[in-house]
C-alpha cells in the first residue's frame, strides 16, 4: 500500500531517498512516483538501473538534487548472475541470442578456468561499453542507434574493478544447450558496465556470456539494506537531510554563525587551523543546516555549491537521519 506524501505540491523539504528498485520499473517510473509522493517536481536520481535490474537507487529531492553529481561518481557494488554458454545482442537476457557455445565447451570448464578469467578482469581494466548503453554517439544515445539498426562502435574506457568474486557455480542443461550460471559479487568504479563484464568473461572463456540477473547493493556509503520499495515509501520518515547525506560523502566543516552567513552570501572564509585542500567539505551551520560544499585553496575557503534553506521535514532535525520505516529494504 502506498504511504503518505511529504506534503502538498510545492513542498521545499529537501534530502535524499534510498529506494530499492523492483524488476520491471524504469528509473523514470521511480522519479515520477516519487514526485507525486514528495509533492514536488524537483526530483532527480544518481545513476539509472535497467528495467531488469533491481536494487539501490538514490533520489534527490528539491535542493538536494545538487548533491547528485557527487553521488553519481561513487564506487558501487553489485550481485549478479552471469550465464556462460551464449551471447546476446544486448549482453543481457533481454536481447536476442547471437551465438551459442560449441557442444561440450561449457561442460569442459572448471572453477579454476572461470576464476582465472575473472582475475584477468579484476583491477584497472579497459572495457568497451555495451552497444545498448546510454552513452551518446554524435548526440544520440547508443541504445537508440542500436534499435534503429545502426552498428554502434564505442571506444574502450578505463574502469576499476577491485572485486570480481565468484560466489556460486551452477552448471545446467537447457533446451538451448549447456550453460553455466555464475553468481558473482562486483565492486567497481563509476562507469563500469556489469553486462560488459559478463560479455568479456564469456569471450575470454570461448563460450559467450550474458547477464541474467543484476542487483545493485551499494553506492558509496549507502546500502540497499537501508532502502525501501517505492510502494512502502513514507517520504518524511525516509528523507535523509542534506547535511547528513553530504556528511556521509565528505568530511564535515562545522561553521560559526558568522561563517554560515558569509558563505550564504557568497563570501569566502578563512581556515582556523591548517590549510584544508583536496576534496570538498560539507559546511554545516550551528543549527545543523547544510550551507554548502566548500573547497579551500590554501587557508581560504569558498562555496562551490550553495544549499538554500528548505522547509523542515516534520519531526526531524536538520542534520539527523531518520530511523528506517518498518518493512524497508532487503
Amino acid at each position: 500500500m502506498t504511504r503518505t506524501s511529504a506534503g502538498a505540491p510545492g513542498s521545499r523539504a529537501s534530502g535524499i531517498l534510498l529506494l530499492d528498485k523492483q524488476g520491471g520499473w524504469t528509473s523514470h517510473d521511480l522519479d515520477a512516483r516519487t514526485r507525486r509522493l514528495a509533492g514536488t517536481r524537483k526530483v532527480g536520481h544518481a545513476g539509472t538501473l535497467d528495467p531488469m535490474a533491481t536494487g539501490l537507487m538514490i533520489l534527490g529531492i528539491n535542493s538536494s538534487t545538487r548533491l547528485l553529481t557527487y553521488l553519481v561518481g561513487l564506487d558501487k557494488e553489485y550481485l549478479a548472475t552471469i550465464r556462460l554458454g551464449s551471447a546476446t545482442v544486448t549482453d543481457d537476457r533481454e536481447g536476442e541470442t547471437v551465438s551459442t557455445a560449441s557442444p561440450g565447451a561449457v561442460a569442459a570448464l572448471t572453477v579454476e578456468h572461470v576464476q582465472a578469467a575473472m582475475a584477468d578482469l579484476t583491477g584497472e581494466i579497459r572495457q568497451v561499453p555495451s552497444s545498448v548503453s546510454a552513452i551518446k554517439v554524435d548526440g544520440k544515445r547508443a541504445y537508440a542507434l542500436a534499435r534503429e539498426g545502426e552498428e554502434v562502435e564505442l571506444a574502450a574506457r578505463t574502469v576499476t574493478v577491485p572485486t570480481f568474486e565468484l560466489r556460486g557455480y551452477d552448471p545446467a542443461r537447457s533446451a538451448d544447450g549447456d550453460h553455466l550460471d555464475l553468481l558473482v559479487r562486483v565492486e567497481c568504479s563509476s562507469g563500469t558496465y556489469i553486462r560488459a563484464l559478463a560479455r568479456d568473461l564469456g569471450n575470454a572463456l570461448g563460450v559467450g556470456g550474458h547477464l541474467t540477473e543484476l542487483r545493485r547493493t551499494r553506492v558509496g556509503p549507502f546500502s540497499v539494506r537501508d532502502a525501501v520499495a517505492i510502494d512502502e515509501l513514507d517520504v518524511p520518515a525516509r528523507l535523509i537531510p542534506p547535511a547528513a547525506a553530504a556528511g556521509a560523502i565528505f568530511d564535515t566543516l562545522h561553521l560559526s554563525h558568522e561563517e554560515a552567513v558569509d558563505l550564504g552570501h557568497g563570501k569566502r572564509i578563512a581556515a582556523a587551523g591548517e590549510a584544508r585542500t583536496g576534496r570538498p567539505l560539507a559546511a554545516v551551520a550551528p543549527d545543523g543546516r547544510l550551507v554548502g560544499l566548500v573547497e579551500f585553496a590554501g587557508r581560504v575557503g569558498r562555496s562551490v555549491v550553495n544549499f538554500p534553506p528548505d522547509d523542515p521535514v516534520p519531526g526531524q532535525a536538520a542534520g539527523s537521519v531518520s530511523d528506517p520505516a518498518p518493512g524497508g529494504g532487503s
